[in-house]
């Protein structure tokens, strides 16, 4: 089948109305598929105020705020009526699910009950989530229906091999692929450092600045990071920290680490520049999958400390491109912010490497395997089905 004639229809709980690492992936894709002709037609709740604009045809669907206090993004109810119709009419060849949720069931079935392929992308890791919000007691029942929602399609993909060999584990799937991520080097490199930036935030140039890059949201370890600051503090060792990005629990952040540079959401070429103006990234979450936030700080040359945890830990090569802590490790974290923040020589050598390991990492490489991912579930389908 040639790329003119594949049409895909493509399911997300969350498309463009808050910007996350996953569905940026997702519009890279789009973009990439509409390049080489590919008809694709996208499913997703919306909003008024969407973070950005979507990327190829967004269909709305029904939705209502997700409880718990994060209002802020939106469950679908499900296929309605006129998503349906909207459906049957554009006629896709594959059906690709995002999220594991109302919406992503509904649409296997509607294309289970017609014989069309259906591959999922796994994104994020939302089993762990319950735990950062004193609700432990749900992880084991959310797995199985993950572990429910992945077998009824045809292939899934997972963003890293480490989150692949987790969902093999935990019987997700018979057959775990691929999809990894790209990055864009010409935001994200070592010559977007900018030291006049950093002073004009009243960061001294000797200043060991060590930086959170992220949705602000418990999940991505807040708690982990701001414990790890404080026993750093208490060694005496001189550092600045660096907080890019907002969410919920920003005024919680805040008040954890006093001191600390807050500025906010950043985007493109700025976002670039505050990336590649810090020395370190500290990413101590182990809720990631692939880790965009510790690729784009690797391409800027700047090492990384992460979680000896999925996504992270098929990114970082411990002791050449940064250091794997054992997760929650508060004294092991102190020892590696410690190791960077006096060592400037360290620093660079393993900033270089880091960049160096980046470059494999190409944006049209990965989607155009994705293409080929969708052809051959095509091609094969039938006769798995008879």
């Amino acid at each position: 089948m040639s790329s003119a004639k594949l049409r895909i229809a493509m399911f997300s709980g969350n498309y463009n109305y808050v910007r996350d690492g996953a569905n940026q992936a997702l519009n890279r894709l789009v973009g990439f598929l509409l390049r080489q002709n590919v008809a694709v037609r996208i499913y997703s709740p919306t909003t008024d105020t969407p973070d950005f604009p979507p990327t190829g045809d967004l269909v709305s669907v029904a939705s209502i705020p997700l409880p718990l206090g994060r209002g802020e993004y939106r469950l679908a109810r499900g296929l309605t009526k006129a998503a349906r119709r909207d459906l049957e009419a554009f006629g896709p060849d594959i059906v690709h699910v995002a999220a594991p949720d109302i919406l992503g069931h509904r649409a296997i079935s509607w294309a289970r009950k017609r014989g069309i392929p259906v591959l999922a992308s796994m994104h994020t890791r939302f089993e762990t989530y319950p735990r950062y919000y004193g609700l432990g007691f749900l992880e084991a029942p959310l797995e199985a229906m993950l572990r429910r929602f992945y077998r009824r399609c045809d292939a899934v993909v997972a963003p890293s091999e480490s989150m692949a060999q987790v969902m093999r584990a935990q019987g997700m799937g018979e057959t775990i692929g691929i999809w990894t991520r790209g990055i864009d080097t010409s935001i994200f490199n070592p010559r977007q450092r900018d030291l006049g930036w950093r002073r004009s935030l009243g960061i001294d140039d000797a200043e060991p600045v060590i930086g959170f890059l992220g949705r602000l949201v418990m999940e991505k370890g807040l708690d982990v990071f701001a414990n790890s600051i404080e026993a750093l503090r208490a060694r005496n060792i001189a550092h600045r920290v660096l907080v890019i990005g907002d969410g919920p629990a920003r005024d919680w952040f805040a008040q954890r680490l006093p001191g600390s540079v807050f500025i906010g959401f950043q985007s493109g070429a700025d976002l670039g520049r505050a990336v590649a103006s810090m020395d370190m990234l500290f990413n101590p979450s182990v809720t990631e999958t692939f880790g965009n936030v510790t690729l784009e700080t690797m391409a800027c040359g700047i090492p990384v400390i992460a979680a000896h945890a999925t996504g992270s830990d098929s990114l970082v090569q411990d002791g050449v491109t940064g250091q794997l802590v054992p997760p929650g490790d508060i004294s092991a974290y102190a020892n590696a912010l410690a190791k960077y923040c006096t060592n400037a020589a360290l620093r660079q050598a393993h900033g270089a490497a880091g960049a160096t390991a980046s470059s494999a990492y190409n944006w049209d490489i990965v989607n155009q395997a994705m293409l080929d991912q969708y052809r051959r579930l095509i091609h094969t389908r039938p006769a798995r089905h008879g």
